[in-house]
């Protein structure tokens, strides 16, 4: 490990995947719950015709990217919204849209060139410099700051829509604003994963963390955790393997949500065991039927010959153990989907 972290390169490249693991996590959280997985695929084709444009004009590709995916996100929405196309219709031609420009741009590089769009497409995290750390750690610290400001409210455009517009929120705003963070998102990580596995690190660790999680902000923290986890072990991995650094992020990424899926698995089967039918109770429970009343989470246990019973449903179920008492907001409460 000394000897890694000797290397300046190195250095670079773990601080690099360091601001990625934290970023890409962050949004992604709000698009798995949106059913919007693909739209960081869409945005990262928009982005690679942004880089071409970059790389002929011989100006910054980092910013010819970054306003490329700004303006596909924008319009993702807009489209969405004003349009009679569905959303899925809507990211299905960005997404070819984006191939195609970036084709039709990638055609005009020559070849002295094409080995700067590779290093884009797949990611090339060994050769980015201090100045690249600096402007991506910029680009993440926003991403943080709006994400935290706009929480709440993604939060509930995200859970349903048609509620949130009702509620007064500006959703089409809300919207764009998520875009656009998704696209500043998919910026800062082209040069550690790549365009072609963008996604991946924005959703696989949210999914990896729903597997473990009964809340939104649960899983929302732990996406964040495990996504840092996957992108910087990823680079240490490929490091020592001598593998490209984006695939073996990703990979890594699949491993730890095949680990929370199945550990996921084993919590629901402990927790089933607790929940188990009384198989006989002629003795209908409530207020004032004599037997002690027990608090567990958001019902009321009756104590009864040593077991504590709950109506539900038209039976009754047997519960073994307290949860921990806790006042949760709704967005505790929220359970994710599955």
């Amino acid at each position: 490990m000394s000897e890694m972290l000797a290397l300046d390169f190195m250095r670079n490249a773990l601080l690099a995947a360091l601001v990625v693991g934290l970023a890409a996590p962050m949004v992604g959280i709000f698009l798995v719950q949106r059913r919007l997985s693909l739209i960081g695929d869409g945005l990262g084709h928009v982005a690679l015709a942004g880089v071409a444009i970059g790389v002929i004009t011989d100006s910054a590709p980092v910013w010819t990217a970054l306003v490329a995916a700004v303006l596909g996100g924008a319009a993702i929405e807009l489209v969405r919204a004003r349009g009679r196309t569905s959303g899925d219709i809507a990211l299905a031609l960005m997404f070819y849209g984006g191939i195609a420009a970036g084709v039709v741009v990638i055609n005009k590089v020559d070849g002295t060139q094409t080995a700067n769009l590779t290093g884009y497409l797949f990611g090339a995290i060994t050769t980015t410099t201090r100045a690249d750390v600096v402007l991506f750690a910029v680009l993440c610290a926003v991403v943080v700051v709006v994400v935290t400001v706009l929480r709440q409210r993604l939060f509930a455009v995200a859970g349903d829509e048609e509620y949130a517009r009702a509620s007064g929120l500006p959703v089409l705003a809300l919207n764009i604003a998520l875009s656009i963070l998704t696209a500043v998102t998919i910026v800062v990580a082209m040069r550690v994963i790549g365009l072609l596995l963008i996604s991946a690190l924005m959703i696989i660790p949210n999914a990896a963390a729903q597997q473990v999680s009964r809340s939104f902000r649960a899983a929302s923290w732990w996406g964040v955790v495990l996504g840092i986890v996957s992108s910087v072990g990823g680079v240490v991995t490929s490091y020592y393997a001598d593998t490209a650094s984006g695939g073996t992020v990703v990979l890594l990424a699949i491993g730890i949500f095949v680990a929370a899926a199945l550990a996921g698995a084993a919590r629901r089967a402990i927790a089933g065991s607790r929940h188990r039918h009384a198989e006989r109770h002629p003795h209908e429970h409530g207020p004032g039927c004599g037997h002690e009343a027990v608090t567990h989470g958001d019902h009321v246990d009756y104590l009864h010959d040593g077991h504590r019973h709950a109506a539900h449903e038209g039976h009754y179920d047997e519960h073994s153990a307290d949860p921990p008492d806790a006042a949760h907001t709704l967005e505790d409460r929220e359970e994710v989907p599955r």
